[in-house]
């Protein structure tokens, strides 16, 4: 049997946050090395908020165009990114989404167990540190 085709016929949960959406390929728990790979969508004119997550992070962008908000030694820097752009988030680095563009962004997010979600029913809680707006220079605030 080809477990790369029976695994794409099973039901996929897919989060709506606010927005953009996080669909999950195989999860944590299906994985023995414990890693998560999602595929995640921003629409046009829609933003990720600035955040953290306790451990690497890593988008591939499929379709679209985004900026990428990158938190560097110095401060803060926008990086447009294209289809076949590959970004690398390294463990509580602040970053941010923004699709400008008129289509879809589709990427590709890998990360580990750390960066799970819960799932009890219904209820979905993803883990992750939303860095309040004050803490980020008021040139970047609007596209976040």
């Amino acid at each position: 049997m080809d477990a790369s085709r029976e695994s794409n016929k099973k039901p996929h949960v897919v989060l709506d946050v606010l927005g953009p959406t996080v669909e999950f390929l195989v999860l944590p728990s299906e994985s023995a090395a414990g890693y998560c790979i999602m595929k995640g969508t921003i629409p046009p004119d829609v933003s990720v908020p600035l955040h953290s997550h306790p451990d690497d992070e890593s988008f591939f962008l499929l379709s679209g165009r985004l900026h990428a908000l990158d938190q560097r030694k110095d401060g803060f820097k926008w990086i447009n990114m294209n289809a076949g752009d590959f970004r690398h988030v390294p463990q509580d680095a602040r970053h941010a989404w923004k699709n400008q563009s008129d289509e879809p962004a589709i990427t590709i997010i890998v990360n580990n167990s750390k960066t799970r979600q819960i799932f009890s029913g219904n209820r979905k809680t993803c883990y992750c540190r939303h860095v309040p707006a004050t803490s980020l220079p008021s040139r970047y605030s609007t596209f976040c």
